[in-house]
């Protein structure tokens, strides 16, 4: 229909325009005219059975249904002619004689079609007789309700499994005599559901909906990010979603180019993600959820390969072409692009070549500008090398992930510390962005915290990526604190021969800040947790560490001037034997007023919206700014300090060029009876007598069969947003009355 010229016709003295072939509903909808309709939708071919959009069609004969009518040259259409109105009226009374009469009590006031549609036609008068559907509320499924009761038989959800997801799970059928739907089988899994939620994105009155979990979860978010959780609580926002559905194709480089699309480091992510967007998964409600951060190690680690063994071809063939012209003596010159690059002449300069840091540079380089990283270090990656050992993150996979990062278009400059951040714009830069981190470890002043044997958990982790750790075989090892670095040192002491470790912080449990796998590996490899204790002193014989004194709380909170207030359990007093003490209760970063720049409370840089720091053209952001975070949330941070500075440059601020393409999703699903209970692949982490023996990569990772199996479980949410959202007379410009 493509270069055809439009129709015009006229809807209640309206006239529009539209394209040939649409139908009368979908003409008027589109030029913001509102006719009622119900068994229609969008998203779904017409089927003419609720009878609401009843129209009289100028010169014809009798009522015409406007959804199933095509329009023509010229049209007449009158959707408030006195018989059109009788049979809406009718067609209101037909679908409310089996729903309820109560709205105020239903989940979807206020948000149902057929409320607004009865408010639409008015008031009808209920000539029919009341004829309940006495189905008792299915919701033994934990993705899917279904209130059978609610239900008007428009056929929207039975015609969008069966047409537009190609499963057919759910059909008409006829049970005492009254037609209702059911599952075509024993429960939705053995159906061959694929739980794509497109029945509850049609549903115009709740009969089927999502499960009360999930919506207590999604309640008040934008329908992108309800609908698509994994890919909204990911900090960083990367399309879940999309780079699964290309691993699930065999696509391991684009599965990559959509990660690198907001964050640089897949195979770093991929390795020690905290990656809260496991948390909300909507697989995790039928059985466990989608194994995200083991996919995109294995997308990043598939596409390196990939990439590494291209680069040996085409240095073979690169010198089989160098050896033949210096055999005829040929010197080809440079192509154009090898050595046009574009640039903007605007320098910028980056301190701290952590992940915030090398993400920020990556980003504005590729926009052209010139930018040189500053690392106080003798080797770049922050945190990422000095705070997360060996045995989480080998060091091969950084190496190669930064090198590939810096490229050619940065400048790094490694064992070089900035002392004041503005001294760089009088050196003839343009932007400066401090993203030096926080590495200084932060101890309690708890009486014995000078004694020897006492050490800061920054610097014990530091001391160990150098080879440099204090000799703790066979002690007895006590970590103050119950966030991931807590742990991490308690993990190092014990592959560093510790005979005990012991963990002790002030949060219950289940409160701790610590991901949950981070405890479950520490018990594994035989560590003591002691939760929900305070720390009274560090005990000592001759000025040297023999155990800490702990008690019991029942809570903690924090007065009128944001002191902590700790509730001690009276008698509860516990003095834990130990040879060492490392404090991990927090840290800040490494700098104090002489950097230049105004700091907040714990030592912080302080910014506003954008990362702009109270200095004209220097911009602070990662965990020098909102300390210690997750990666993720560091490298999500960078890319708003990139995008405000690339502004402030002159630039656009966008960095939001795909690579990969869009790889739509095929919305035809197709049955797969027991989609619900496939399991999930949990990788091959090394039992606990292996992988504490050194600093052995606890994780091999997932093979390439795992990761294809583990791709297909996804639910791929995101078809959710090809369906259109159901949209009310409230919604449109001309709305008849």
């Amino acid at each position: 229909m493509k270069g055809m010229e439009k129709v015009t016709l006229t809807v209640d003295g309206k006239t529009i325009l539209a394209e040939p072939g649409l139908s009368i509903l979908e003409a008027a909808l589109r030029n913001g005219v509102y006719i009622p309709h119900l068994c229609g939708h969008e998203s779904l071919m017409p089927a003419g059975a609720c009878g609401m959009c009843a129209v009289k069609v100028k010169d014809t004969d009798g009522i015409t249904l406007a959804c199933s009518t095509r329009i023509s040259e010229g049209m007449e259409v009158d959707t408030r002619d006195e018989t059109a109105e009788k049979v809406r009226k009718l067609a209101c009374d037909l679908l409310f004689k089996t729903h309820p009469s109560e709205c105020t009590n239903c989940p979807k006031y206020g948000k149902c079609q057929l409320q607004t549609i009865s408010q639409y036609v008015g008031d009808t008068g209920r000539e029919l007789r009341e004829s309940k559907l006495p189905v008792a509320a299915d919701n033994k499924n934990p993705v899917i309700m279904h209130e059978m009761y609610r239900c008007i038989l428009c056929g929207r959800c039975v015609r969008v499994c069966t047409d537009v997801r190609g499963v057919g799970a759910i059909r008409f059928k006829k049970v005492n005599g009254r037609t209702r739907i059911v599952v075509d089988g024993d429960d939705l899994s053995d159906a061959g559901c694929r739980f794509c939620s497109a029945c509850v994105d049609v549903c115009p009155t709740g009969s089927i909906r999502e499960h009360e979990a999930i919506a207590a979860r999604t309640a008040g978010k934008p329908r992108d990010a309800a609908l698509v959780p994994c890919r909204d609580s990911c900090p960083a926002h990367i399309d879940v979603p999309r780079y699964i559905r290309h691993i699930s194709k065999g696509e391991y480089e684009a599965a990559a180019s959509v990660i690198k699309e907001k964050a640089p480091f897949p195979y770093v992510l991929g390795h020690i993600c905290d990656h809260p967007c496991e948390a909300e998964c909507k697989r995790g409600h039928l059985n466990e959820s989608m194994g995200i951060r083991g996919l995109k190690r294995f997308a990043a680690q598939a596409a390196q390969k990939i990439a590494a063994q291209a680069a040996q071809k085409i240095a073979a063939q690169a010198a089989q072409k160098i050896a033949a012209q210096a055999a005829q003596k040929i010197a080809a010159p440079p192509s154009p692009e090898s050595v046009k690059k574009r640039t903007t002449c605007k320098r910028v300069a980056v301190i701290g070549a952590g992940p915030a840091g090398l993400t920020s540079a990556y980003l504005l380089a590729g926009k052209g500008h010139d930018v040189t990283v500053f690392e106080a270090n003798e080797k770049a990656g922050g945190m990422l090398r000095y705070g997360i050992p060996r045995h989480r993150l080998p060091r091969a996979v950084l190496d190669s992930e930064i090198s590939e990062t810096l490229g050619a278009d940065l400048t790094l400059a490694t064992g070089t510390r900035v002392e004041n951040a503005p001294s760089l714009l009088d050196k003839g830069f343009d932007a400066v962005l401090a993203a030096v981190g926080a590495h200084l470890g932060v101890k309690l002043p708890l009486p014995g915290a000078d004694m020897d044997g006492v050490f800061l958990g920054t610097d014990f982790l530091r001391a160990a990526e150098n080879n440099a750790a204090p000799d703790v075989a066979g002690l007895r090892i006590m970590v103050l604190g119950g966030g991931n670095v807590a742990f991490d040192c308690a993990a190092v002491a014990r592959r560093l021969g510790a005979a005990e470790t012991h963990i002790a912080c002030l949060e219950a449990y289940a409160s701790m800040t610590s991901s949950e796998e981070e405890r479950k590996w520490a018990l594994e490899e035989g560590a003591e947790i002691h939760d929900s204790k305070t720390f009274l002193e560090i005990a000592g014989d001759n000025g040297r560490v023999s155990g800490v004194r702990l008690a019991s709380v029942s809570g903690f909170h924090f007065d009128e001037n944001g002191r902590g207030i700790v509730d001690v359990i009276p008698d509860s007093e516990k003095l834990i034997e130990a040879d060492a003490v490392i404090f991990a209760i927090g840290q800040r970063p490494e700098i104090d007023s002489t950097f230049g720049l105004d700091l907040s409370r714990g030592g912080r840089i302080a910014v506003t919206d954008g990362c702009v720091t109270g200095t004209p053209g220097v911009f602070a952001t990662g965990d020098a700014v909102t300390g210690t975070a997750s990666v993720i949330k560091a490298i999500a941070a960078a890319r708003c300090a990139a995008e405000s500075i690339d502004l402030f440059l002159g630039g656009d601020g966008e960095f939001s060029v795909s690579d990969a393409g869009a790889c739509k999703g095929d919305p035809h699903l197709g049955k797969q009876p027991g989609f619900g209970k496939l399991e999930r692949c949990s990788g091959n982490i090394l039992p606990p007598a292996e992988r504490t023996v050194g600093f052995v990569e606890m994780d091999p990772g997932l093979s390439e069969e795992q990761a294809l199996n583990e791709s297909v479980r996804c639910l791929q949410c995101d078809l959710r947003l090809d369906i259109a959202a159901q949209r009310f007379w409230t919604d449109y410009t001309d709305r008849g009355n």
